[in-house]
């Protein structure tokens, strides 16, 4: 129970009723010290520095918890502890890194200048348009002339037919291995001054960057934590595209003919930014005022 500064008792609300949560809601918790196992275990050394009986490491303390060998924790004692999980998050899990594929070399911070001044073509921005069904669209988009490529990301053999696994195939259509391959077999159209670099978010969709970097000859940079407006130019160009492919769909419906017609669509679309000229006609300027041959369009 919870006591004032004087030592007495305080009750405190009363407590809800379990509703069998893993992580129960504030209301659920008992009114207690809440202390952590780990210190318990410590405080014990502080209390009792000459008692080697009064002794127990907070590992002691977390295996004499959890019952019937799968981490679930008697009720009544769900309630005490100060995180309130009934279930214990496995050490790998917790110290796994979200972001174990984004080096500091890749960081948008090593991008060259050249890309954050628009002034040369040939610096994308990437993500991804998700939909329903683990379905998915690739979007690139040129810093300069803003210019839409569309990556067409069919899902894998067997999807919806192998049943999903831990660690198993990623059969959605952007797996890491997937998403590289899709990438560069669309940035393979491009002439080799129009591959300078690409921008992509955090997502692990990408963390097969070296090989694609390796075989397309494009570099890979990744913008900070929580900093859409690093990638601004795509996470606009991902809101025109909502015209056409909507939230809520299965994003697989469309074919990668139709995806290459919408880029199109995007790409002889007269744009402020660009003094009213199309994204098309400001790349093909670019191209013939350095006497470079001209791009696609549609992707």
């Amino acid at each position: 129970m919870v006591h004032d500064a004087g030592g007495r008792e305080v009750a405190g609300p009363r407590q809800a009723p379990f509703q069998g949560r893993n992580k129960p809601h504030r209301a659920d918790r008992k009114w207690v010290n809440g202390w952590s196992p780990e210190q318990i275990a410590n405080r014990l050394r502080v209390d009792f520095p000459d008692d080697k009986s009064m002794r127990i490491s907070h590992e002691a303390i977390y295996q004499a918890l959890y019952i019937l060998g799968r981490g679930a924790l008697k009720r009544e004692l769900v309630h005490c502890l100060r995180t309130g999980r009934a279930l214990r998050v496995p050490r790998a899990r917790a110290q796994a890194k979200a972001w174990a594929h984004v080096s500091e070399d890749v960081m948008i911070s090593s991008r060259p200048a050249e890309a954050q001044d628009r002034a040369v073509p040939g610096h994308w921005e990437g993500d991804l348009i998700i939909g329903l069904k683990r379905s998915a669209i690739g979007t690139l988009v040129e810093r300069s002339s803003r210019l839409t490529l569309l990556v067409h990301l069919p899902r894998e053999n067997g999807y919806g037919l192998i049943p999903r696994t831990k660690n198993g195939p990623a059969l959605g259509g952007y797996g890491a291995v997937t998403m590289a391959n899709a990438l560069k077999k669309t940035v393979t159209t491009l002439p080799a001054h129009l591959k300078q670099s690409l921008t992509w978010d955090r997502g692990k969709e990408l963390s097969d960057h070296a090989r694609f970097t390796l075989e397309s000859g494009v570099k890979v940079f990744f913008a900070d934590p929580r900093s859409p407006w690093q990638r601004g130019t795509n996470e606009n160009t991902n809101g025109l595209l909502r015209q056409y492919f909507p939230k809520g769909c299965d994003l697989f419906r469309w074919s990668a003919r139709e995806i290459h017609a919408v880029a199109n669509a995007l790409n002889t679309r007269p744009r402020k930014t660009l003094d009213w000229i199309t994204p098309a006609e400001a790349l093909n300027e670019y191209l013939k005022s350095s006497q470079q041959p001209s791009v696609a369009t549609t992707g």
